[in-house]
């Protein structure tokens, strides 16, 4: 484990990277001034478990120059963990009502609109179960009552989805669907009309879908040569 550089790094981080090694990777390689997560052979590829906004300048950096993977997480099932805390409460494991699914990408994508055209960048889901351990702290009850969370460890990676191509992106898209709003998609998919726009907005700018004119007050986007 200590070869894959696992020294001060989050549980899910950490046991991402283990899952994710194959046999030749190198880890925590220095690159052009940044450390990388994951090197294969001339593909960089970072996990990134947290704010996918934070590593925004890394990555525009990075690939101008290399291919660069960018690994993402999402919770289909979570586990919500919190110890005894005093007379107030037991320790409780239950599951969270929330699940994740894979247009929940759209969520932290938005930032990273300028590299979906770019052929060093590719992008990969991992669909997830995981564990999340709360902690007490009673100088913040604004928020969760009091609880914060301490780490996340994964359970199980349940799936997968690569990115490479327009046509990986355009397949979240559903089937028919030939010209349509930002409510549309919503409907379409059973999101919620915020995940859509970001949705579109993200597709527009990545050359993946265009503006073919208005429905009303609302834009309306189609497939680029239909």
């Amino acid at each position: 484990m200590s070869s894959i550089g696992l020294l001060n790094e989050k549980p899910l981080h950490a046991s991402l990277k283990e899952w994710y090694a194959q046999a030749g990777d190198r880890f925590e390689v220095p690159v052009d001034g940044f450390v990388i997560d994951i090197v294969r052979d001339d593909l960089l590829v970072e996990i990134q478990t947290g704010s996918i906004a934070s590593i925004k300048s890394k990555l525009m950096a990075l690939v101008r120059s290399h291919p660069i993977r960018l690994v993402y997480p999402i919770a289909q099932e979570k586990w919500i963990v919190k110890p005894a805390n005093g007379s107030k409460s037991n320790g409780t494991r239950r599951r969270s009502p929330k699940k994740g699914r894979v247009e929940d990408l759209f969520w932290e994508m938005v930032g990273l609109a300028r590299l979906l055209p770019s052929r060093n960048f590719t992008f990969e889901v991992l669909m997830i179960k995981e564990e999340e351990a709360r902690r007490y702290d009673g100088s913040r009850m604004w928020r969760r009552r009091g609880w914060v969370t301490e780490e996340r460890r994964l359970l199980e990676v349940v799936d997968r989805a690569l990115f490479e191509s327009p046509a990986d992106w355009r397949a979240l898209l559903p089937e028919g669907l030939m010209s349509f709003t930002a409510r549309d998609l919503a409907e379409a998919l059973d999101i919620a009309i915020e995940l859509a726009q970001k949705m579109v907005y993200l597709l527009r700018e990545g050359r993946i879908i265009k503006l073919i004119g208005r429905q009303g007050r609302a834009n309306l986007y189609g497939l680029p040569g239909a």
